[in-house]
């Protein structure tokens, strides 16, 4: 069993900053791409950030120069770190992963998401 759980949402201003992470735990051999979506009530969710594992990143044009993506490849974990936030940022942020374990190439976990509401 694989577990990807976020952490770090909450309620922040307009034109903060916010720090969102994700833990991916359990029986795995390799992590590859993780990435951060996010989903604002009944629209699609979208992609905001990847990085893979060799550290390689891309962004979404409406966070660009604004969030940061980064990971710890010992810890199992991902960051995105929110500058700059606008209201619509406010969303549900999901972390994927793509990973692979003794019997699957590649599989991908999701985590529960984590809000994120920009207000005042």
């Amino acid at each position: 069993q694989v577990q990807v759980v976020e952490s770090g949402g909450g309620l922040v201003q307009p034109g903060g900053s916010l720090r969102i992470s994700c833990t991916v735990s359990g029986s795995f051999y390799n992590i590859y791409t993780m990435a951060w979506y996010r989903q604002a009530g009944e629209n699609q969710r979208e992609l905001v950030a990847s990085i893979t594992s060799s550290g390689d990143t891309n962004y979404s044009d409406s966070v660009k120069g604004r969030f940061t993506v980064s990971r710890d490849n010992r810890r199992n974990t991902a960051s995105l770190q929110m500058n700059s936030l606008k209201a619509d940022d406010t969303a549900t942020y999901f972390c994927k992963v793509d990973l692979q374990d003794l019997t699957r190439p590649v599989f991908v976990r999701w985590g529960q998401g984590t809000q994120v509401t920009v207000s005042s």
